[in-house]
């Protein structure tokens, strides 16, 4: 095997992985969230199972970026398409922004707050 197919199949490698830490990480998000659902703790479901799946989402985000800059730079690396590698960056870049603003209620160089309850960090 050649250079350029074994970048190939390494890219596609890690965008299995990215794909299967999406779809485990929504598997045991539900899972978690229906065990709590069944046994009614008191405890709050929704923000939980949220912070999870999102968790999740952004593992496979950051996988299918690298994948995507293995397969773009080391196989075709033509302006056209670092040029569309840029664009998806971009577009998954702000998602992982957005996500994790969404899990965490701050932006990643932003420092953690206490929580006013517990004392934790949050």
């Amino acid at each position: 095997m050649d250079f350029k197919g074994i970048i190939e199949v390494t890219g596609e490698i890690v965008d299995l992985a990215g794909v299967a830490a999406i779809i485990i990480g929504a598997i045991v998000a539900t899972g978690s969230a229906a065990l709590a659902l069944l046994r009614r703790s008191g405890q709050p479901v929704y923000e939980p199972y949220r912070q999870e799946l999102g968790r999740s989402i952004l593992l496979g985000l950051e996988l299918l970026v690298a994948a995507d800059i293995i397969r773009t730079v080391a196989v075709t690396p033509t302006f056209e398409s670092l040029g569309v590698l840029a664009l998806i960056v971009l577009i998954r870049t702000f998602l992982s922004y957005t996500l994790q603003l969404e899990v965490t209620g701050r932006l990643p160089w932003q420092a953690p707050r206490p929580n006013v309850i517990t004392g934790d960090e949050v």
